[in-house]
């Protein structure tokens, strides 16, 4: 598949470079989409909900009434879970809701990923962009000659570049990652994904392993 590469002004720059067919233009696997992007917010869970059971229940351990002959059930504390106020049956406890996948299925899946954007045209190549000095302002006329200002957008860089960085992290519905952390949630949220041409090599390399 051969994409145009355009300007940060959001013009042709009369270049086409073609998209490899093994990460851009597979079959996309719709399982391994599922579970790649069910592990990555499994992992954001913090898991350290907690209700107190009765041992953890402030009261007293006082027998509250006889065993035998009051014709009701019997109780022996009132941080029993029958009373209000007791402690909670099998109530939450921290855990972790982490899972492995399979390196292979991951790639599988950011690889199905980047083919739905591409069969979409949602996918921009972008020259690289060059900012001498971090500008919010500077980055969204970027977005503006893309068409892209107040739209979800990933922006994905070949290497770190803090300037980039440092302009787009005001910005609510845009965000950045290099090449290595790249991840199917994120590629899938983003309404166009914009990918400089310095990237695309990462991208690939990465994904073929």
């Amino acid at each position: 598949m051969e994409v145009k590469v355009l300007n940060t002004s959001g013009k042709e720059t009369g270049r086409t470079i073609t998209l490899s067919d093994s990460v851009f233009g597979i079959e996309p696997n719709k399982h391994a989409i599922y579970l790649d992007v069910k592990q990555y917010l499994a992992n954001q869970r913090q898991g350290t909900h907690k209700a107190k059971e009765r041992n953890e229940v402030t009261g007293s351990t006082r027998k509250i009434k006889k065993q035998k002959g009051t014709g009701t059930a019997r109780a022996g504390s009132v941080k029993s879970p029958v009373f209000k106020g007791g402690g909670t049956i099998f109530g939450p406890r921290p855990r972790s809701y982490s899972f492995k996948l399979n390196k292979n299925l991951k790639r599988l899946a950011r690889r199905s990923a980047l083919s739905i954007k591409a069969n979409e045209a949602s996918l921009i190549v972008l020259e690289d962009i060059t900012l001498d000095a971090p500008s919010t302002k500077g980055f969204i006329n970027i977005l503006k000659a893309l068409g892209l200002e107040g739209k979800k957008s990933l922006f994905v860089l070949g290497e770190s570049n803090n300037n980039v960085y440092v302009s787009s992290r005001n910005l609510k519905a845009t965000s950045v990652v290099t090449t290595s952390e790249l991840n199917t949630y994120s590629i899938l949220n983003a309404n166009s994904l914009v990918v400089l041409e310095s990237a695309l090599e990462g991208i690939v390399e990465n994904l073929n392993k």
